[in-house]
């Protein structure tokens, strides 16, 4: 690793509390894994159309409603 970067990554993780230290790590862990997992879209073209139309607009609904939302106080 370029020593700069590998300083300047110590000390930006240095500066976080140690739980988001926890998060970046586990960050890092799954940016370096080799092998993508699931599976490929075409996989999943069965279920298309599955799910009832009354379903998918309630599950619409609650998402405009509950997680369109920008919290000013959280990271």
């Amino acid at each position: 690793m370029n020593q700069t970067l590998e300083q300047e990554l110590y000390h930006h993780l240095s500066l976080l509390p140690l739980a988001q230290q926890h998060q970046v790590l586990d960050f890092a862990r799954r940016l370096s894994v080799d092998q993508p997992q699931g599976v490929q879209g075409g996989t999943l073209l069965r279920f298309a159309g599955t799910i009832p139309t009354e379903d998918l607009i309630q599950m619409q609904t609650a998402i405009e409603t509950e997680c369109e939302h920008v919290n000013t106080h959280d990271w």
